[in-house]
């Protein structure tokens, strides 16, 4: 269906389009774990300030990276203008911003408390995208982010294993999503091939 005969005022278009255009996020979610797996690197070998930086400046580079790769592999990378979800996900994205000075502060005592505190603030942003998208696999993706971050937590485990474990917990759900996006896409090519018939 074209962008122009979207109702953008039904919640299963606008979800469609969000879909469509970011390629159901998987390609955010991959490239967010690498960032995530490149700050444990650095905080093994480095120091755990450093690899603080590197996942706030990574940080600020996952969009456009996404956006980047996403077309290069068929991806639009963007949404109808007129899709209320877009602001929704903007929102989302100024909400988690506001709350890294509240994990940097957490770091003032516990280097590691900041990347716990990370997980479970990016947590709670992929629990919107469930409503962005319309696909439930995030909601699993913020539960499993959560609870690792809670258990990371009980059990004292340092910065170099929590960024290690955010960011294969991420790169594994980006490549699912990413499988469910080409499965979704061919199936709706055969059915539009199927129509044509």
């Amino acid at each position: 269906m074209a962008n122009e005969n979207l109702n953008m005022n039904n919640l299963q278009d606008a979800q469609g389009d969000m879909r469509n255009g970011y390629g159901y996020g998987a390609i955010g979610v991959f490239v967010s774990g690498i960032v995530w797996l490149l700050s444990s690197f650095i905080a093994n070998a480095h120091s755990s300030e450093r690899a603080i930086w590197t996942l706030i400046i990574g940080g600020i580079f996952i969009f456009p990276l996404a956006t980047l790769i996403g077309k290069l592999i068929g991806i639009k990378g963007g949404h109808n203008q007129n899709n209320p979800l877009g602001k929704l996900a903007m929102e989302g994205t100024i909400w988690m911003i506001m709350c890294i000075p509240l994990a940097y502060g957490l770091s003032l005592t516990k280097a590691e408390w900041f990347f716990q505190g990370m997980l479970m603030i990016i947590a709670g942003r992929y629990l919107t995208f469930a409503s962005i998208y319309g696909i439930r696999i995030y909601w699993v993706l913020g539960t499993v982010l959560g609870l690792a971050a809670y258990t990371l937590f009980k059990m004292q485990a340092g910065d170099f294993r929590t960024a290690l474990t955010g960011g294969l917990i991420e790169i594994t759900f980006g490549m699912v999503i990413y499988g469910l996006y080409r499965y979704d896409k061919k199936r709706d090519i055969k059915k539009q091939s199927l129509i044509e018939l």
